[in-house]
């Protein structure tokens, strides 16, 4: 069985998954903030392709994914990284995130390929366009059987989150807002309103919600809405301040929990 489905099956409440580059802060610190993570008990990660246009990153990843470039990570690298990860005992599930053009540079049969190789368990591609992904990417990710987590914002329509719903598996990624990646301190009524529809739908797939989770509030407001939340600016935040991955992380579950 896949690792994210097993993970949603066996733990349907207070999914804690981290987001961070890979490359960074330094060039092969990415298997290693791997390793940190799931010994502090997290339960799934997202590792970043770096690219040197993100649409739907804040400042706070733009700038990590530049230094991760400038560092020399590449695509290529990134899975040479993972390669060793299952055998050197991860455990957890394991996606990758990034733009369309650099898995189409890479080629994206050879790219699935790559990702069972590694044992990456799913993809999250933010550009990649709904009937895109229905007509050219998914027949090639069931086959190699990755899931391609989808994202929804409030401004998604009802029709296209129940398309969603219908064509994918695995979890469904909730934007919490249109705005690009950073961390807030609250959600406002706005926001709440926007779960609260979403939790009317019944959807058949669990939902994580990501972008602004950095404390107690934003992470209990999303584990009351969905089976847990999803947090990258404010740990890649703290990996640039703390000395290492484990005080990072050490002081993200303080500022959760």
């Amino acid at each position: 069985m896949n690792r994210i489905t097993s993970l949603f099956e066996t733990k349907q409440n207070n999914i804690l998954s981290i987001y961070y580059p890979a490359g960074y802060p330094n060039l092969e610190d990415t298997l290693p903030i791997l390793h940190t993570l799931q010994d502090k008990g997290i339960n799934m990660v997202e590792i970043g392709i770096p690219f040197s246009d993100p649409m739907a990153d804040g400042p706070v990843i733009q700038e990590a994914s530049t230094q991760a470039l400038r560092n020399g990570i590449t695509l290529k690298r990134i899975f040479e990284q993972l390669r060793p990860m299952r055998a050197e005992g991860i455990t957890m599930p394991v996606l990758l995130m990034g733009y369309l053009n650099p898995v189409m540079q890479y080629g994206f049969e050879r790219f699935c390929q790559s990702c069972v190789e590694v044992g990456v368990d799913g993809v999250i591609i933010p550009d990649l366009p709904f009937a895109d992904y229905l007509a050219d990417y998914k027949p090639l990710a069931d086959r190699y059987g990755l899931k391609m987590v989808m994202l929804i914002t409030p401004e998604t329509s009802e029709a296209r989150i129940r398309q969603i719903d219908q064509h994918t598996s695995g979890f469904i990624y909730m934007v919490s807002s249109a705005a690009t990646t950073g961390a807030q301190q609250s959600f406002d009524a706005q926001k709440q309103a926007y779960f609260q529809k979403i939790d009317a739908l019944h959807l058949t797939n669990p939902r994580l919600v990501g972008f602004g989770i950095s404390n107690k509030a934003t992470y209990e407001a999303a584990a009351r809405h969905s089976s847990g939340g999803i947090i990258g600016s404010r740990f890649v935040q703290l990996l640039k301040s703390e000395t290492g991955a484990g005080q990072a992380i050490d002081k993200l579950l303080e500022a959760i929990r």
